[in-house]
């Protein structure tokens, strides 16, 4: 599945005219908005995986966009399908047709309120490659927590069935897994470690902090829900905490991958200058100014 995650996790990085912020960063705040509207949890986290995935390839070309162009529903629903099917391959063949169904028919999932916690993880960056008692690194542009804590949930519902996990579960404890972060800078490994005996105290009380923004009974199942996150011992646990470190090296190769980038792979592997009808006459022209 390593293809397919790196491309998700690419997500963080869309953006598009007239929509603020990346599609990642943007279905954060619908997975969380869908919720406080009271659309059943399982229901949410098949939506938002389902338009990740076809995201990975139509990019901002989503339901929206095509109903607006003139799309009828049968016509954006065929597309949107389309782009799912072009990364589906490595799924589970049962959590593949229930995406798909998602996309088929979408569900009217009513826009409740938008948390505070979403803004303030969407304008927390991450810290970096931090290590105690060495200088960080950090790489340009940084992600924000919102885009981490999406691209975690959806790897952690692709990853549920290898785990045998409740995919529902995983989302939610992914989804409010950096609650703490809303109000809390992010100061890396390095910083954790220098807070010493607070540290968790304070994790423990930015935490509800989030929490308290939410009606019960969501605030219960999002605590229910966090309770995989401090270990291993459940297949949820198993679940959420390989989404979460693969995201977590993945974002490291994704600045090493373009940083090691050349010119036969955009040219070549990539064909840049592609096939159509001025083709050799553009072949000519790079040949001439010695490019590559």
């Amino acid at each position: 599945m390593r293809e397919l995650l790196v491309e998700l996790g690419d997500l963080k990085r869309v953006r598009s005219a007239g929509r603020a912020g990346s599609i990642a960063e943007r279905l954060f705040a619908q997975g969380w908005s869908a919720l406080t509207g009271g659309a059943a949890p399982e229901t949410v986290a098949l939506d938002i995986t389902a338009k990740a995935l076809a995201a990975a390839r139509l990019c901002d070309l989503d339901a929206a966009f095509l109903a607006a162009a003139g799309l009828d529903a049968a016509q954006t629903a065929a597309v949107l399908v389309a782009g799912l099917e072009a990364v589906a391959a490595p799924l589970d063949a049962g959590l593949r047709e229930r995406l798909e169904s998602c996309l088929r028919n979408p569900a009217n999932l009513a826009a409740g309120p938008v948390p505070g916690f979403v803004g303030a993880l969407a304008q927390q960056p991450r810290a970096g490659v931090t290590c105690p008692g060495k200088p960080r690194i950090l790489l340009e542009p940084p992600e924000n927590h919102a885009e981490h804590c999406l691209v975690v949930a959806v790897y952690g519902v692709l990853l549920s069935p290898f785990y045998r996990a409740d995919p529902t579960t995983v989302f939610l404890a992914a989804m409010a897994h950096h609650f703490h972060n809303a109000a809390m800078p992010d100061a890396g490994f390095t910083g954790e470690m220098l807070l010493g005996d607070h540290l968790w105290p304070i994790v423990g009380r930015c935490s509800e902090w989030a929490l308290e923004e939410l009606e019960p009974p969501l605030r219960e199942m999002i605590r229910a829900a966090r309770l995989v996150l401090p270990d291993d011992a459940t297949a949820e646990g198993r679940a959420f905490h390989a989404a979460d470190s693969i995201d977590r090296v993945l974002q490291i190769a994704q600045h090493l991958r373009a940083a090691s980038l050349t010119m036969d792979t955009v040219l070549g592997e990539m064909e840049l200058v592609h096939a159509g009808p001025v083709k050799a006459f553009q072949d000519r022209v790079l040949t001439d100014m010695r490019i590559p």
